[in-house]
């Protein structure tokens, strides 16, 4: 079936016993959010709040919690998408079967959005009444966390031509009038940054629509990676089964199937501070100076349900996001990126620090083994689309003989590891962007990448026994072994780059010995217990502390012809910088409030016993 609204949707997993009522008044102060996040970490139901403090509207959150629960809400339309993938894949299919199309007509009439004349949102309400959901103690204020932003170039409102993007807005706090002004935040590689910077070019005013809640398709298209030109509304009429309902009023496009919708005029001439913000690195996105939106209304439908999720440090409920977009996309890879036979963007790590790929070899074949068509490859995931944030990039060539998995990270490090040439196959961007909530490089949204390229026959046998690094400098501590060739380090704070630089030149020069080959890979760290306590701890530590350029070392390190090399044994130092942006942490006393209400409350009790 496909759901019409926000609220059929929650009536399905009700009654498939994925959502549950909370029907106690609760704070969306910090309390739901932690309430949230409890229910998230064991895989739990969708949670309706039928009372948010000082709002009129329920609520529903963790509504794509498990990937379970994601693909129940898509089940009736997965099989339908995939036809359309393979389609994409294979065009020629039309050709050899052309009457196979014929029956997926009406499916692709769902694509035309459909405009209507009656406005179904015919209820307003202010800023004030809406739920105000705060996630993190730091956070600046309350923030729309499943928001569907649509902008338009100027002089259209065809939807053909939306640009739909997930991009969070500050409802209050900071400098933004009370029940006037919120606050927009612009991504890199989202499509509103080139309306914004058309209508700087024009004298028409830069009209946005926020849209909130709605058919859950509405919410996962307005994050897909869509191919340049398919509008995310009409993919929403794809990935929902049917046609995107809308209206123009006063200009304002207004789609009418959603639960509330937010217009107003972006500020041209002004800027405000936007955050700080608990975001899905796990570590709080800080305050900067960005657009925001003024002569606001707030339309709604009869009895609106108010969606929002909460991040943080993965897993969370958005990790269901890319499961699922993985699902259906998969076999695009290779169309999208021809060359790449796999990608893996390491949720862990927050997605964007760490790529992992697989890729083709073959430039010439008939020749000792190094990575060139494999650089090809990673400069096209480096300058295309999401993939172009990523800041780690390894990529192996296809191993003949050898199924290699990049779910399975452990592994493909291994594989890599046993064959890498550090002399040769580490690649740099320096002074570059980066992911707009990574604070690893040395200015906002700017720092450096790492492609690690390998296509070699194995070299090296990966050592365990740390009894190598018994008499290392008295600086240096508690080693502990991440895997077959990894070793974490602890040694003292990160003070300033000068010092680490003659810190971390005694450490390369005592690993210049033969008793250190078999661990190729080194992470300098503040604490190795935490690192090594479980595998993702080691992922997001190393890949979200770290900046290419600045924090990695090696054994005989230096430059010929511009390209850095070293040999034997590379390091990281993912040591905590002073211009990182503070981890999340939880709030005491929130936990405790929500610690006593899982008791009192015999639902939420059983999840938990």
């Amino acid at each position: 079936m496909s759901y019409k609204s926000l609220q059929e949707a929650c009536v399905d997993l009700e009654k498939n016993k994925m959502l549950i009522r909370i029907p106690d008044e609760l704070d969306g102060n910090l309390v739901i959010p932690e309430l949230h996040r409890r229910v998230q970490a064991i895989q739990g139901p969708a949670l309706y709040f039928e009372k948010i403090k000082g709002s009129k509207f329920p609520g529903v959150s963790n509504l794509f919690g498990t990937n379970v629960r994601s693909e129940f809400l898509f089940k009736d339309v997965l099989h339908k998408l995939e036809w359309l993938i393979k389609l994409k894949a294979d065009p020629e299919q039309i050709i050899k079967r052309p009457f196979s199309l014929l029956k997926h007509i009406p499916f692709l009439i769902k694509g035309l959005p459909k405009k209507i004349n009656a406005q179904v949102l015919n209820h307003e309400c202010s800023l004030s009444e809406l739920p105000k959901i705060r996630a993190w103690p730091k956070d600046g204020g309350s923030f729309i966390t499943l928001p569907q932003v649509i902008s338009f170039p100027p002089g259209t409102l065809d939807p053909k031509k939306a640009n739909v993007g997930m991009y969070r807005i500050q409802l209050d706090g900071n400098d933004y009038k009370t029940n006037q002004e919120i606050g927009l935040h612009y991504q890199l590689h989202r499509g509103i940054g080139i309306h914004h910077q058309q209508y700087k070019e024009s004298k028409e005013s830069f009209r946005i629509s926020i849209g909130i809640g709605g058919p859950p398709a509405y919410t996962l298209a307005s994050i897909f990676p869509l191919p340049e030109g398919l509008s995310e509304i009409l993919f929403s009429g794809f990935l929902n089964n049917r046609r995107y309902r809308y209206c123009i009023d006063n200009s304002y496009f207004i789609p009418q199937d959603i639960d509330f919708c937010i217009t107003g005029k972006v500020s041209m001439n002004e800027l405000k501070q936007e955050g700080p913000f608990g975001d899905h690195l796990g570590y709080y996105s800080l305050q900067h100076p960005f657009p925001f939106l003024t002569d606001i209304k707030i339309y709604h439908k009869p009895n609106p349900i108010y969606p929002f999720t909460v991040v943080g440090r993965p897993p969370q409920e958005d990790s269901a996001f890319g499961y699922l977009i993985h699902k259906m996309v998969s076999e695009l890879t290779s169309v999208e990126y021809p060359g790449i036979k796999q990608l893996h963007a390491v949720d862990a790590t927050g997605v964007h620090p760490l790529l992992l790929a697989v890729g083709s070899e073959r430039y010439m074949p008939f020749r000792d083994r190094k990575p060139e068509e494999l650089l090809t490859s990673a400069n096209l995931l480096l300058g295309k689309g999401q993939t172009s944030l990523s800041k780690y990039v390894f990529i192996a060539a296809e191993e003949p003989g050898r199924q290699l998995d990049l779910h399975n990270i452990k592994d493909f490090f291994e594989f890599i590891l046993e064959r890498i040439d550090w002399s040769k196959d580490l690649h740099f961007y320096t002074n570059t962007t980066i992911d707009t909530l990574d604070y690893s490089g040395d200015q906002w949204n700017g720092g450096s990448k790492l492609v690690i390229a390998c296509n070699r026959n194995k070299s090296r046998e990966l050592a365990i026994d740390l009894q190598a690094f018994n008499d290392m400098p008295s600086v240096y501590k508690n080693c502990k072994l991440v895997q077959k060739g990894i070793v974490l380090i602890e040694t003292k704070p990160f003070t300033n780059y000068i010092d680490s630089l003659q810190e971390l030149n005694v450490l390369t020069d005592y690993l210049n010995q033969s008793k250190f080959d078999g661990f190729p890979l080194i992470i300098i760290c503040d604490n190795t217990e935490f690192c090594s306590a479980s595998y993702s701890n080691f992922l997001w530590v190393t890949f979200t502390r770290s900046n290419p350029s600045n924090d990695i070392y090696g054994v005989s390190s230096g430059f010929l012809h511009k390209h850095w090399f070293c040999k034997n044994t590379l390091v990281i130092d993912s040591r905590k910088k002073p211009h990182h942006a503070p981890e999340l942490e939880i709030d005491p006393k929130t936990s405790q409030i929500v610690d006593q209400f899982i008791y009192q409350t015999p639902s939420l009790r059983t999840l938990f016993t």
